[in-house]
């Protein structure tokens, strides 16, 4: 606000780039790039509430008769299991209120809306799932240290009905999981979920066979390797998002060496690209030209391009003309 407002005082005028380049009498301008779409990022093209009540629903239902039989049984993996999918129901849900909470306007106080609820649901995803799995190991290792028999038949049937149901949730979720990391927690939940209940009818199958109960808890090991393996990306990912890093994706240096590459532009600092949700990146620039450079379809031009090439669609471009115009930034232009 504080920026604004010295702007105004200096003269300055502000564009949206789908309208005509404006030039004050300091010679700055700014460009507001609006946009959807892009290569790796964008909106989510599709509305996934229906998917998030259809697995919630799905999976909430099948964590209760995966802990019954558990018990009923002996399994440590069921039991197991259901814990994990419990964490993935809650999981499920905090993505659903964070894809609704994404849609929110912006308001004086949260001018991006509520678009980085989107990030701090896949950061909770990822913790909450490694938390859950930690439980697992614990469990597993005082298995292996107290053996008990384990009812077979009744683990692989439970687990069975488990590959289907995670299977099915997983496929609701598949066409978003690669532009969206909130959507991706989600999926790669499921995902995970359909291969612990495969790996707990093959142990089943085994201990069938050969009686041996360690392979109880030993699939559960493994279970809980398989998660931590498919979250970290996860939990990478959205760390780095929460901190405003670069989205994935996207390649700074590319997208720098394009602006600096931009007829007329003599100089380019305070490079800023960081996501305000899952699925939209932003950017801002200062870009020192020479006066020709300063038409007036620059800067729709500029803005267009970097929604196109890099996905990027809310851009803010600072124009200054060399030689006639200094940074405003208060500490002098950053690198």
């Amino acid at each position: 606000m504080d920026d604004h407002r010295q702007g105004q005082r200096q003269g300055h005028q502000h564009d949206h780039a789908h309208s005509d380049h404006g030039r004050d009498q300091a010679g700055h301008s700014h460009a507001h790039a609006h946009g959807h779409g892009g290569h790796a990022h964008g909106h989510t093209p599709k509305n996934f509430g229906p998917a998030f009540a259809i697995g919630i629903a799905l999976n909430l239902g099948f964590v209760g008769v995966e802990a019954f039989y558990g018990w009923l049984s002996n399994s440590m993996a069921l039991v197991a299991d259901a814990g994990h999918n419990l964490s993935d129901v809650l999981g499920l849900v905090a993505a659903w209120i964070a894809a609704v909470l994404v849609k929110r306007a912006p308001s004086a106080r949260f001018t991006y809306g509520l678009r980085g609820s989107s990030i701090l649901a896949a950061l909770f995803n990822a913790v909450v799932l490694l938390v859950a799995t930690g439980g697992i190991i614990v469990e597993a290792v005082q298995r292996f240290l107290e053996p008990a028999p384990v009812a077979g038949t009744t683990v692989m049937v439970v687990a069975g009905i488990g590959i289907l149901i995670n299977g099915f949730t997983a496929w609701l979720f598949a066409s978003g999981a690669k532009g969206d990391i909130n959507i991706r927690g989600a999926y790669l939940h499921m995902v995970a979920d359909a291969a612990v209940s495969a790996g707990v009818v093959l142990a089943g199958l085994v201990i069938l066979a050969t009686g041996f109960d360690w392979l109880d808890p030993l699939v559960s090991l493994v279970i809980a390797g398989l998660i931590i393996a498919a979250t970290w990306g996860l939990l990478r990912d959205s760390v780095a998002m929460s901190l405003a890093a670069v989205p994935p994706g996207i390649d700074p240096e590319a997208v720098r060496a394009y602006l600096a590459a931009r007829p007329g532009v003599r100089g380019l600092h305070d490079l800023h690209i960081w996501p305000m949700s899952t699925t939209e990146p932003a950017l801002t620039a200062h870009l020192v030209v020479a006066g020709e450079a300063n038409h007036p379809h620059f800067l729709k031009e500029t803005a267009d391009e970097l929604r196109v090439r890099f996905g990027i669609g809310h851009a803010t471009l600072q124009i200054e003309i060399e030689g006639q115009t200094a940074c405003t930034l208060p500490k002098g232009c950053a690198a």
